[in-house]
């Protein structure tokens, strides 16, 4: 690459980057559904048409502000998963992560839980999409562990997407409570998941060898 198309590269992300930023910065005060590409530009401080160099629309922003809020965590909670030993431990430190990230990006989240039932349909669909994803990484890395052995794939995936879905519902607690609640908030977290836990060690009592429920 050339050094003018490496500028006008980093140009392009820069333009791009204060797009989202000024999205976000709008969307504390309203939903998606109602935000108007010009509001966007003006706050950003670039034309109509420059929008539609990175966009094709509002909600084309939209399912790139859910990439980049939810995308990032995959590679780190993948890490998590990945260690061998404790699980109690890695579920902490699960807690951990989401407390942090939630702290260093609040807006992020709040748009997330926002829009995760919102009136903006691919941006409903992207947040979906991640969410899944997580639940399958989630259950992929619990069917090498030896409390998995029985276990369907149906069920493995049913457990994955409970712990997904109380890393959301802890991380909509940590934005309704502030910064105050957290601690509250991920201790009650910890309790909950170690409850999962303690069901899944027995979700098999009475089942016949090899078969889920």
């Amino acid at each position: 690459m050339s050094h003018t198309a490496g500028i006008r590269q980093t140009q392009k992300l820069k333009t791009r980057q204060a797009l989202l930023d000024a999205a976000l910065g709008l969307l504390e005060h309203q939903s998606l559904s109602s935000l108007g590409l010009r509001e966007v530009t003006r706050a950003a401080g670039v034309t109509p048409t420059a929008f539609y160099r990175h966009f094709d629309g509002i909600a084309a922003l939209g399912v790139a502000l859910v990439e980049q809020t939810l995308g990032s965590l995959h590679g780190m909670i993948g890490a998590i998963l990945a260690e061998t030993g404790d699980s109690e431990v890695r579920l902490d430190r699960s807690v951990d992560l989401i407390t942090r990230h939630v702290r260093e990006q609040p807006a992020h989240f709040r748009f997330i839980a926002r829009e995760q039932h919102g009136g903006v349909g691919p941006v409903r669909e992207a947040i979906a999409a991640q969410l899944r994803r997580f639940a399958q990484e989630v259950a992929a890395a619990l069917a090498d562990e030896p409390e998995s052995q029985g276990w369907d794939e149906e069920d493995l995936l049913m457990l994955g997407g409970l712990y997904v879905d109380h890393m959301v519902i802890t991380a909509s607690a940590m934005l309704d409570g502030g910064p105050d609640g957290d601690e509250q908030v991920a201790r009650i977290a910890r309790r909950r998941l170690r409850l999962v836990t303690i069901g899944r060690l027995h979700w098999l009592d009475g089942a016949e060898p090899g078969a889920g429920v």
